[in-house]
């Protein structure tokens, strides 16, 4: 019933994440039932397949976390409303969990039904193989399969929202907008190990025979020292996005600065702990995909349907949670935005400000993303 109510007050925003998270799961459960149904009619490959669903389900995972840590900044009366009525931080917490987990079983029991409509004889031979079609399917199967996907979504949804701060009538805790030594130096060795690993399996005696690792999606074989230098080297360059946004910042107020560019620097900085992440996410996400195409436009290999529409759909969730992300710093910005319009600044100030801030933050995203193409070892 309290889901019901909520979805009467249910503005655009909420209703646009809402449905695309409805629909991710939809999706990410059409993966996991025909992996199911290639299981029943015996074709082999199952465990691959099953490793496939694993991307668009982190994805899913991943936009429901940022999606529910924006939800008290986006709607404060709410939670206003609910700490009044009794409810504590746990509480908040299960609600805004269980009405991501109910997007996401609605989405999945729609497609489960679509997939019971084509076993009963209504799919032709093309999909036979995809949804088991002449062999029974088990009951519990399909139900336990589709039960990771809220159970997912809603406790990455529950672990993301931070108390107390987000709770209006608290006190807010002071942020942290700098990054400690170790936040710093932490990506360095994994970066030089990553590097190493990379050196040594494209060393001049290296043979064809090392490259054991099949990759999917028509990808070239590869060495394992070659992906997993390459997986470190780009998790080092996501580790740094955050202090490389946080530096430009920086840069951006140092000596005497204009209002624009100090409005501009001091914003960014601030904000570069909560925006790394998300740009990092989108950043590996395009950089894989930039990969993928630039071999496969080598090798004129065609891409596998079903690998493209789960690239969308991982794309689709890593640019929703950036957005979500905005969304959530705009709202928490809105009183220092409402003073700076009753002091009587010029709004072209606050435009210049946002686009030298989407400058520089494009420049480090340049630099990381750049990075992490240039690394790839698939040549």
């Amino acid at each position: 019933m309290y889901y019901l109510r909520l979805a009467r007050g249910y503005r655009s925003l909420d209703l646009a994440r809402w449905l695309l998270t409805a629909t991710a799961a939809a999706v990410v459960a059409a993966f996991l039932l025909r992996a199911l149904g290639r299981a029943l009619h015996g074709t082999g490959g199952n465990l691959e397949r099953l490793l496939w669903c694993l991307p668009p389900l982190a994805a899913v995972g991943w936009f429901a976390a940022v999606a529910a840590r924006a939800v008290p900044a986006q709607h404060p009366e709410r939670v206003a409303g609910l700490t009044a009525a009794g409810a504590g931080p746990a509480r908040i917490r299960a609600l805004v969990a269980g009405e991501t987990a109910v997007a996401c079983a609605l989405g999945s029991a729609l497609t489960l039904l679509l997939f019971l409509i084509l076993r009963n004889d209504i799919a032709g031979p093309g999909l036979a193989a995809d949804i088991g079609m002449g062999v029974p399917l088990p009951a519990a199967a399909p139900v336990a399969l589709l039960a990771v996907l809220p159970l997912v979504a809603g406790v990455s949804a529950a672990a993301a929202i931070r108390f107390p701060e987000s709770l209006p009538g608290r006190p807010a805790e002071p942020g942290r907008h700098r990054y400690g030594a170790l936040r710093l130096l932490l990506p360095a060795p994994v970066l030089l190990a990553g590097a190493g690993l990379e050196l040594y399996g494209l060393r001049p005696d290296a043979t064809d025979a090392e490259r054991t690792l099949a990759l999917p999606g028509g990808l070239p074989a590869t060495s394992p020292a070659l992906l997993v230098g390459w997986a470190l080297a780009a998790l080092a360059l996501a580790l740094w996005t955050g202090p490389l946004l946080a530096l430009a910042g920086l840069l951006l107020a140092l000596r005497r600065p204009a209002p624009l560019r100090l409005l501009a620097g001091r914003t960014l900085a601030a904000q570069a702990r909560r925006l790394g992440a998300p740009l990092a996410v989108l950043t590996a996400v395009v950089a894989l995909l930039l990969v993928a195409w630039r071999d496969g436009a080598r090798t004129g290999a065609d891409v596998p349907a079903l690998n493209l529409v789960e690239s969308l759909l991982v794309l689709a969730c890593a640019i929703a949670a950036l957005a979500a992300r905005l969304h959530e710093l705009r709202a928490d910005r809105r009183p220092a935005l409402d003073a700076l319009d009753r002091l009587g600044t010029p709004p072209a100030l606050l435009t210049g400000a946002a686009a030298l801030r989407v400058l520089a933050a494009g420049s480090v995203l340049l630099l990381t993303g750049g990075l992490t193409v240039l690394l790839c070892p698939l040549r």
